[in-house]
């Protein structure tokens, strides 16, 4: 299907500005009201509610009927959008119908250069649920909820319509995983590896198909993901309200996070309405019922086009959807550490007044302009937070939230000083070589573009270009991306690469060191050798990559630049707390196989399932070593499992539990966060996730494993129990269940 879309074109021109008679030091938040009504708005009455900065203005690109229910956008190299639409989403308070084939992946266009979507199609229909959509070449990959294949759709007859679809990663796991925690982004990065925003895996495209490589850890960002102009990946987790996370070092290295990387006020919110349907009710909200803190930020990004305010350029943005607001962060490198502080004081970049605005993602658009994807949908939260006797489950009845669904916008960012670039992309269909001199281009977008597209190709016949250009263009980022362009062309030498250690940008020396891993895994002499005359660099960057570039090689004079470089950088703070965590994963994890030795081989099993699963989830909140979240001054988001009486003591008190969720104080504190039902998630993840948590040398717990069986048992008699959440006082032995447990007892 594809015709126009004349409804958008009456509305072109759409917009909201801040008075232009103010600038950015006198802008301020203008608090709406406490008790938003919940009636839907037509974009041209959203768009009035929303405020920004002086000079900056939001347009409509498009809106629905063209897409419904948006979660997520890509654009291919000619400039095509494609939208991901969750169409199933929350259609109640129950989920009804959630898992039913039935969300697509729309294909818009602009076809006039005004900046609105004139023109879509269905790209890709009946999916369930779809998640990522990153296009590579002439093809598409879309990831889908509860699946964990990768699969490329491909459109050979120019009608906008895939129709040709294979799967190009096989992984026929189910992922039983709640759909908020499954893979939230694809990412191809700087580096040439695609990146999920979850999970242990990234992915190298080859030969139409991707290869993985198995990461050192579980990366747990939720929805979205990105980088900056030199390949920093940057994640955020919703379910403890961290909005940025992971931001230190790139993940092939572990997990790596400090409790001081961004300033406090970085995770206080300032909405201009009430957000009375946040999840922590009325002890997560102000007087005002604001939200103060983040409580499911999303889809951040790094800002790199060139037609907004120079100021704006690498500055980090993350949306949250409950808040209504998109805050905006200064992202600074304190001697290679990276530290994020609020851009204003008391106030968001973007916050608005309707409370149906969803701000899910947020990207740099092809025309070097700021785009939002809006979902503008009534429910945000999943069925497992919303159940009829909760607080959410309530609120939504009490506001007829579950009515306001099936629309969805997507907006664009201006400011009255900059054009946006309406320059049209051709790539899939100019030539190679012209695509090379894209990798100069102002805007992120085109250069990311390039190179991947000519990587798609693997097209060597650019390479003497892509040297010369690596060697010799003025522009240090055009170098940069021609180094990485050989690297994926397989085409990088020693020549090219000895040049590029002695550039004069710290920036390109360090994607060199990066880029030598290839030569470094050879153990190749020279190219070590030459990695040693950076020990002393002037870049606190250049050498933390030379210790974590080397510090995995079993060469002896690799060791040896390590050794030195922690020895010469005794207060640099990330290097040394890097170096330490990895000496303690390869200790922690040769204690583990230790442990799981003693254990059956069944249980052994479970356990190392159990223990894959924690990490894919569970550790959002209590920590990857069960110690709990402790991130800026914000409280531990849920309770440390380590020593916790709880986790090694009663088994039917524990599974309960997980089964029932978890509210109130714990040993007389509380927290923010409210642990959600886990009834809908087999008796075997069960099993797996609490055998792993009271029997890992992670934790220095030393319990029985819990087995399938146990937990069907339990949950037998536990279904009688009232849903949706329980107190720890309910769950006191012998309260609970109690012919039940004397049943128990007398079995075991």
């Amino acid at each position: 299907m594809s015709t126009r879309f004349i409804a958008v074109i009456l509305i072109t021109g759409l917009f909201a500005c801040s008075p232009e008679n103010e600038d950015e030091s006198t802008y301020q938040r203008k608090f709406v009201t406490s008790n938003p009504d919940p009636k839907p708005l037509s974009p041209k009455e959203s768009i009035k509610k929303i405020q920004l900065p002086p000079g900056y203005r939001v347009e409509l690109v498009a809106s629905e009927p063209m897409v419904q229910e948006p979660v997520a956008i890509a654009w291919d190299g000619n400039g095509r959008m494609y939208v991901v639409q969750m169409n199933t989403y929350m259609k109640d308070a129950n989920a009804t119908e959630e898992y039913e084939p039935t969300s697509r992946i729309m294909r818009l266009e602009d076809t006039n250069g005004d900046g609105v979507m004139d023109k879509f199609s269905v790209f890709a229909d009946s999916l369930v649920l779809p998640r990522t959509v990153l296009p590579v070449g002439d093809e598409v990959l879309v990831t889908v909820t509860n699946a964990q294949h990768v699969w490329s759709y491909k459109d050979t007859n120019g009608d906008g319509v895939a129709d040709e679809k294979k799967i190009v990663f096989n992984n026929p796991a189910i992922d039983s995983r709640n759909l908020e925690h499954q893979n939230g982004a694809f990412y191809w990065n700087l580096d040439n590896w695609i990146y999920p925003s979850r999970d242990n895996l990234r992915y190298k495209y080859k030969n139409g198909m991707l290869v993985a490589d198995t990461l050192v850890d579980n990366m747990i960002g939720q929805w979205g993901l990105t980088s900056d102009n030199y390949g920093k990946l940057f994640y955020s987790e919703a379910g403890p309200g961290l909005p940025a996370v992971q931001i230190q070092q790139m993940p092939a290295y572990g997990s790596l996070n400090f409790r001081d990387q961004y300033a406090e006020d970085f995770t206080i919110l300032w909405p201009v309405i009430g957000n009375v349907d946040a999840q922590g009710g009325p002890r997560a909200l102000r007087e005002d019922s604001s939200l103060v803190r983040f409580t499911s930020g999303a889809g951040q990004s790094i800002f790199r086009g060139d037609r907004l305010p120079a100021d704006m350029q690498g500055d980090y943005f993350i949306p949250e959807p409950v808040g209504r607001v998109i805050k905006r962060g200064k992202v600074i490198n304190h001697n290679g550490k990276i530290f994020i502080e609020s851009a204003y004081r008391e106030k968001d970049w973007l916050a608005s007044a309707d409370m149906n605005f969803r701000p899910i993602n947020t990207y740099t658009g092809p025309d070097g302009c700021f785009y939002i994807v809006d979902m503008y949908h009534g429910i945000i939260q999943e069925g497992e937070w919303t159940p009829p006797e909760s607080y959410l489950g309530k609120k939504i009845i009490e506001l007829g939230l579950d009515k306001n669904r099936s629309m969805g916008r997507i907006y664009r960012v201006v400011h009255k000083s900059f054009k946006p670039d309406n320059t049209k992309p051709n790539m899939l269909n100019e030539s190679t070589a012209q695509l090379t001199t894209y990798l100069s281009h102002p805007n992120g977008w085109w250069r990311d573009m390039a190179q991947q597209t000519i990587i798609v190709r693997n097209d060597k016949s650019v390479v003497p270009q892509l040297k010369q250009i690596a060697t010799q263009h003025p522009s240090h980022m055009a170098r940069i991306h021609a180094l990485w362009t050989l690297e994926g062309l397989e085409a990088l030498n020693k020549e090219i690469l000895f040049a590029a250690l002695t550039d004069t940008n710290a920036h390109v020396r360090k994607s060199a060191v990066w880029a030598s891993e290839l030569f470094i895994r050879q153990k190749d002499a020279d190219v070590i050798s030459r990695l040693s005359e950076l020990t002393a660099d002037s870049s606190a960057d250049v050498r933390i990559q030379l210790m974590l570039s080397l510090r995995s090689s079993s060469d002896s004079k690799a060791q040896a630049i390590v050794k030195e470089l922690l020895t010469a950088n005794p207060e640099n703070e990330l290097m040394q707390f890097s170096y330490k965590m990895f000496e303690e994963t390869k200790m922690r994890t040769e204690a583990e196989l230790a442990r799981l030795k003693n254990l059956s081989p069944a249980d052994r099993a479970l356990v190392s399932k159990g223990a894959v699963r924690y990490k894919q989830l569970c550790s959002n909140c209590h920590g990857v070593d069960g110690k709990g979240v402790l991130m800026g001054n914000d409280p531990m988001p849920a309770p440390p499992l380590v020593g916790s009486p709880r986790v090694t003591g009663d088994k039917i008190a524990l599974i309960q539990l997980m089964l029932m969720g978890l509210q109130g104080p714990v040993d007389g504190k509380e927290y923010p966060n409210t642990m959600p039902p886990m009834a809908g998630s087999s008796d075997e993840y069960l099993a797996s996730v609490l055998s792993y948590i009271r029997n890992s040398s992670d934790f220095g717990n030393k319990a029985s494993v819990i087995t399938e069986e146990e937990v069907k048992e339990v949950r037998g008699f536990t279904k009688h129990l009232p849903p949706g959440g329980t107190t720890l006082r309910s769950l006191e032995i012998g309260k609970l269940g109690r012919a039940e447990r004397q049943n128990w007892d007398k079995k075991k």
